[in-house]
Order: C-alpha cells, then sequence, then structure tokens
C-alpha cells in the first residue's frame, strides 16, 4: 500500500501527494489582515507557511465552499482561478474559472488515477448550515493507496456517520476543526470541536487522523493544544498526527 504525504500550510490549507497527484486543500495565502463583509468581520492573525509558487506544480486544486474568507482568501481565489483543475461546489465553480467543476455530494471526478467524491458537509446546526451556504468536503480514493476523507468545513457528526457508511475502507481523515464561531451566528460552532473530532475519530474508524483549520483565525475558539488534549482524553494519541503550519507526514 502507498502512503500519504500531506503538508499543512496554515489555516485550512494543506498539500497532499497522492496517486500521482499534487491536491492542494482550499488555499489560503493572505498576509494577515482583517476582512470585512457587511455583519461580519473576519481576522487573519497568521500568514501562510508557504508561498503558493512553493507548492508548484499542482494538479488539483478542492475547495469546500469559496464564499467564506477563511477557506478562500483573495490571493487563494487567484491562485484557484489558475488552476487546472478545481473541484468545488456547484454554485462556487461558476466563480472559479474554467477549470473549475462543481459536484454535488457524492458526485465524483477523475483526474488520472485519482477519483475525487464529494461528500456532505454541515456548515454549523441544521439552521445555521443552512444560512452558512453550502459546503462539500472530498473522499480521495486510487488502487493502491489508502482511503482519505476530507471533512470540509463541516459540523455534524451525523453527516461524518454518512460518509463512513458510504465509504467504509477510509483510512485518514483531514478534518477541519477550530470551533469556529461568529457573533452573528450565535454560540453555535460552524466546524468541529477537539472533542467531535475524536468522536469522528471513532466513527470513521481510522488509523490517522490529521487536523487543519485550527490556526490563524481569530473565529477559531480552539487550537491544537485542544485537539492533542482532547486525543489523548479518548485515547486515541495513535490516530492523532498532530501537525502544525509548514509540518508535514507521510502516513
Amino acid at each position: 500500500m502507498n502512503k500519504l504525504t500531506v503538508r499543512t500550510v496554515g489555516g485550512p490549507t494543506a498539500v497532499l501527494d497522492y496517486a500521482g497527484q499534487r491536491v492542494v486543500l482550499d488555499p489560503t495565502f493572505d498576509a494577515p489582515r482583517t476582512y470585512q463583509n457587511g455583519p461580519v468581520t473576519a481576522t487573519k492573525f497568521t500568514g501562510p507557511s508557504a508561498a503558493p509558487t512553493d507548492l508548484d506544480p499542482v494538479d488539483v486544486v478542492l475547495v469546500s465552499h469559496e464564499h467564506h474568507i477563511d477557506n478562500l482568501d483573495i490571493s487563494g481565489r487567484e491562485y484557484a482561478r489558475r488552476a487546472r483543475r478545481v473541484f468545488t461546489t456547484t454554485a462556487g465553480a461558476p466563480n472559479l474559472g474554467p477549470g473549475a467543476t462543481g459536484l454535488r455530494p457524492f458526485e465524483y471526478a477523475e483526474v488520472g488515477d485519482l477519483r475525487v467524491t464529494a461528500v456532505p458537509a454541515l456548515h454549523g446546526s441544521p439552521e445555521i448550515g443552512v444560512v452558512n451556504g453550502p459546503v462539500i468536503g472530498f473522499v480521495l480514493e486510487a488502487t493502491g493507496w489508502p482511503t482519505v476523507y476530507v471533512s470540509g468545513d463541516n459540523a455534524s457528526l451525523d453527516v461524518v456517520a454518512v460518509v463512513a457508511e458510504q465509504f467504509p475502507a477510509i483510512e485518514i481523515a483531514i478534518l477541519n476543526l477550530g470551533a469556529a464561531q461568529i457573533a452573528v451566528r450565535g454560540e453555535a460552532f460552524l466546524t468541529l470541536t477537539a472533542e467531535l473530532a475524536a468522536r469522528a475519530a471513532t466513527l470513521l474508524g481510522v488509523r490517522a487522523v490529521i487536523p487543519v483549520h485550527q490556526d490563524g483565525w481569530a473565529h477559531y475558539t480552539q487550537g491544537a493544544d485542544d485537539v492533542v488534549r482532547a486525543f489523548e482524553t479518548a485515547g486515541l494519541t495513535d490516530v492523532l498526527v498532530d501537525l502544525r503550519p509548514g509540518d508535514s507526514a507521510t502516513v
């Protein structure tokens, strides 16, 4: 069985070398700054650990959703629009250039030996998730490679259970964490908490969990240390791959 190599860049952004393809997740490359979108203020206080050119050559960009700045910032959007192949939501694809393809949950596309299947994600509670707009995750499959689940901005264990049922062979989960909260959405968490991530690992039965979307933004209420503690409490330290921005691992 071949192994996946992962490099975390910061925020939700990571680079995967998988099945002969280089895949970038939710590109964000802006320097620290504050963004204003109507009543929502988002502050980024840590820049990326790599420049876009450091990641080249890239074959595929996966964008869980393009309408939130912490998952696709200004320079990340420019990067995606230049990419040869981008997979995202059907609502977001028209905004990301000629290389973008929109996928509905459980639709798939193939690039070389890699199959990319979109899977559901719920960006908050059921009520908040609808307001937050369409989001997807992804499952990556290839013969001779471990099956990989990329959660996107999902806050629901029920959704994780659906993915686990549809893809029982998942070995590695890349989970968007941070327990994100914004004032206009009340107290609801918009992504998984550290504690829910540990429960998700058990639901999925994976051998490795790689957290992303847990650093660099003011609205992330939990960070990597919280995740380490939650996995220790759950007895899952052997499952957690604790990568900080700029770190890499082969799993």
